[in-house]
């Protein structure tokens, strides 16, 4: 008989560790959607707030009342065409390289404009610099050459990058301690006269920090 009611005592033991497993297992799982819900709301409270805007009328459909999304909204319209993927080819790479011994460095414009209609004078700039091995492509200003040229430019570039740790990206940048401009005067030695205006020292060369220079 005691132990009939042993069993029984620990089989309800084990029966009340289960539930409280299950339930803690339950609470587990709702607190975290209890935190997303919280902060889902915040986020619709802040849309309702910032979202829509009388001075610009096209906003007034772009969240429902509760400050959810307008999905429909943010699809493109109706017979809008789908925008063409571009890929830069080998094609494309020949051409820039026509368009470098025509027209220059710096004249990515005029580049675009008579061989890569398709892509930006800044979308060649940034290939140009690929091409050249240079981040700066300011001392290149108005240069021209052929593809062997370039390949020769990039060759250079390139050993100055590897010897001083600022090949980076497939392109020669510039150092703190202008070891990389010293290279380039010796690599170039007219580079001189392409130091800023108002430079005090024209006997070096100026590798600007901004790299995004326009030269058109």
């Amino acid at each position: 008989m005691t132990t009939v009611v042993q069993d029984s005592t620990m089989d309800q033991a084990s029966l009340d560790q289960e539930q409280q497993q299950q339930q803690q297992l339950t609470e587990s799982i709702a607190k975290p959607e209890r935190v997303f819900d919280a902060r889902q709301q915040r986020i619709n409270e802040i849309r309702l707030k910032f979202c829509v805007r009388d001075e610009f009328p096209i906003t007034k459909n772009m969240i429902h009342s509760d400050g959810t999304l307008n999905q429909d909204y943010f699809r493109p319209p109706k017979g809008a065409k789908a925008e063409v993927a571009r890929k830069w080819t080998e094609k494309e790479r020949e051409l820039l390289i026509k368009g470098i011994e025509k027209h220059g460095i710096g004249h990515f414009r005029e580049i675009s404009e008579e061989f890569l209609s398709a892509w930006s004078g800044n979308d060649l700039r940034v290939k140009s610099i690929r091409l050249m091995g240079r981040q700066n492509l300011q001392l290149y200003k108005d240069w021209k050459g052929n593809e062997e040229d370039i390949s020769r430019e990039f060759e250079l570039n390139k050993a100055i990058g590897l010897k001083y740790g600022t090949w980076k990206g497939g392109c020669l940048v510039a150092d703190d301690d202008g070891l990389v401009a010293k290279a380039i005067e010796e690599q170039w030695p007219n580079t001189a006269k392409a130091a800023p205006v108002g430079s005090e020292d024209n006997s070096s060369v100026s590798t600007p920090i901004d790299e995004d220079i326009e030269m058109e």
